[in-house]
């Protein structure tokens, strides 16, 4: 079976940083404790990046808190769970984005295609992870696309829950 891993964003600045939640924690603690790895064909990691004008962007004057700034540590990925993608063996690739959801979904469209099913986790499931969930859906509305919602966290827990009911009303499956 050819399934597809996206984690959306589990970087440093949204775990333990600047805009990080106990929420946040506790969904990483969820993948690396839950999540088999090696039961993907493929893991896409998305990247939200940022550059030093980032408050002078139409998203820095709506929040203004600098954060996941290009190469900084806050931008890096969760070491944690790059230690559990290395040990996998799984193929994976970084896409760096610049806006909430990663517009070149497209691009991919020779090898999602053949995914049986597209797994979704991380964080904010309020902003990144439903944009990219219905990027998705709306290239790939063949391939069931599924959101583990425990291994994903909102800006609040009640933001978490109603962004779940908009992806579940959008025929995506919430585990």
């Amino acid at each position: 079976m050819s399934r597809s891993l996206i984690i959306v964003d589990m970087q440093n600045d949204f775990i333990t940083g600047l805009l990080g939640t106990p929420e946040a924690l506790e969904a990483e603690r969820y993948i690396l404790k839950e999540l088999d790895f090696n039961s993907f064909s493929t893991i896409f990691i998305t990247r939200d990046t940022h550059f030093s004008h980032y408050l002078e962007t139409a998203e820095g004057k709506k929040l203004p808190v600098p954060h996941c700034i290009h190469k900084t540590e806050g931008w890096q990925i969760s070491a944690p769970i790059m230690e559990k993608v290395y040990e996998s063996g799984v193929p994976y690739l970084y896409l760096d984005k610049h806006s909430f959801g990663y517009n070149q979904w497209s691009s991919l469209s020779a090898f999602l295609n053949t995914n049986e099913e597209i797994v979704i986790v991380g964080v904010c499931t309020d902003i990144c992870v439903i944009s990219n969930a219905l990027i998705l859906k709306s290239f790939f509305h063949e391939i069931p696309i599924k959101v583990i919602s425990y291994m994903c966290a909102g800006t609040t827990s009640e933001k978490h829950d109603e962004a779940l009911d908009v992806m579940r009303s959008c025929q995506i499956d919430i585990i």
